[in-house]
């Protein structure tokens, strides 16, 4: 019997990998990653030219486009099908090799390798590797601490209703703020309302090519790209020097 190891690649930046990810993406003979159809997916390019010569790659490619509504039912049925199909298929190849498969991030941090992991329970082994979460990457390339003391970390949805999400932003210290996207008017307005506009972050592609790090009050944009984070951070109790 084979195995399924999903290895956490951390935010971007290959050297930001652990040890033990990086053994195994050289090691596998069978890797597997998500990719949207017509390009090579993020996690593909994090191990680019680490791979084995001889390894075989299983692009799973999402059935979605941008014309379909995250929320709609014909939305909610492809991805379902998507994963439903992807599990039988894996499970199929673990009966007798191991597969690796890569994830952005930590895998148990909104991966998308969890619709897989529900699917797989009970027919394969499965092992997890874990991988420095996206936002902690981003944190670290602002160069500031995002929480100190007794401050109250929340990560919201940039997809949650305006109103919901505003009064989320009046109720919390520090910010990180994913799914961003084509939700940013709605992000900044929501900031705006709470008066923490003026502390904002956003940061594109955090440690990876083309990262891009701005006061969000100073972007024009009216969107940003998938790899995108907000960023508030907290005000805690500090510690520094008395005279």
């Amino acid at each position: 019997m084979g195995r399924i190891i999903c290895c956490g690649l951390g935010p971007g930046d290959p050297d930001l990998m652990s040890v033990r990810a990086d053994r195994e993406v050289r090691a596998a003979r069978h890797v597997a990653y998500f990719r949207k159809r017509g390009r090579p997916g993020v996690a593909r390019r994090i191990v680019d030219g680490m791979l084995a010569e001889d390894v075989r790659e299983y692009p799973m490619e999402y059935p979605v486009t941008t014309e379909v509504a995250f929320d709609s039912p014909d939305y909610v049925h492809l991805l379902a099908g998507f994963y439903d199909a992807w599990a039988e298929r894996l499970a199929q190849l673990a009966r007798t090799v191991d597969v690796v498969v890569l994830c952005e991030g930590d895998p148990y941090f909104y991966g998308s390798f969890m619709h897989l992991h529900s699917r797989l329970q009970g027919r394969v082994e499965i092992e997890v590797i874990a991988g420095i979460p996206g936002m902690a990457g981003c944190w670290n390339a602002v160069g500031l601490p995002i929480a100190l003391g007794d401050d109250v970390l929340t990560v919201l949805m940039g997809t949650l209703p305006e109103d919901e999400f505003a009064r989320r932003v009046r109720n919390s210290d520090a910010l990180v703020i994913m799914k961003t996207g084509r939700n940013l008017m709605k992000i900044r307005r929501g900031l705006a309302a709470a008066g923490r506009l003026g502390q904002a972050w956003l940061i594109e592609r955090g440690t990876m090519p083309g990262e891009r790090i701005a006061r969000l009050e100073d972007v024009e944009n009216t969107e940003c790209p998938y790899f995108a984070i907000v960023l508030v951070h907290g005000q805690g109790r500090r510690t520094d020097s008395v005279e």
